[in-house]
């Protein structure tokens, strides 16, 4: 990524930068207005474009700004019975970043599974690579102006980030 590992983990989690860029839903917050989320957050996630339709809620089980974070889908969404995500920022030099992202997930219903599983595969591979390929351009403009929000809300920031 271009950009240090705290602008990009800020930008992916701070939901006033995700919305400039994330392909993947079209609205996304966390339950009781938290700007971004915590340990135990539970966040609300609307798809976007063609996925419009799905939502999922995740809970948060690990969030070291700007290390790691961690969710899990509460329940289940279509087309997962099953979904899990971390990302892992790690700086590789200056204004750089590498961004590590896992997931795991299993879609249903089960009868189908062995001819579901592929496309539901496929599509969020796609639609993961699209996204960080936007997260990427989007930090490559504007990056600095994320700096300068982190400066003029450092304090906030710390906060939010030890919250739970």
């Amino acid at each position: 990524m271009p950009a240090g590992e705290t602008v990009v983990f800020d930008a992916f989690h701070y939901h006033l930068w995700r919305a400039r860029w994330d392909s993947l839903v079209s609205a996304t917050h966390v339950l009781g207005g938290a700007p971004c989320p915590f340990v135990g957050a539970v966040t609300e996630n609307t798809g976007a474009g063609a996925l419009g339709g799905l939502s999922m809620r995740t809970q948060f089980v690990s969030y070291d700004r700007p290390r790691v974070a961690a969710a899990a889908m509460i329940g289940q969404s279509f087309p997962f019975t099953r979904w899990a995500a971390s990302m892992r920022h790690r700086a590789t030099g200056p204004r750089q970043s590498v961004l590590i992202y896992t997931y795991s997930f299993q879609s249903g219903p089960a009868g189908l599974r062995w001819l579901w599983a592929p496309v539901v595969d496929w599509i969020f591979t796609w639609q993961t690579r699209r996204r960080f390929a936007r997260l990427r351009d989007f930090l490559a403009q504007h990056a600095a102006e994320v700096e300068r929000w982190q400066q003029d809300n450092a304090d906030t920031s710390a906060s939010v980030a030890t919250q739970a």
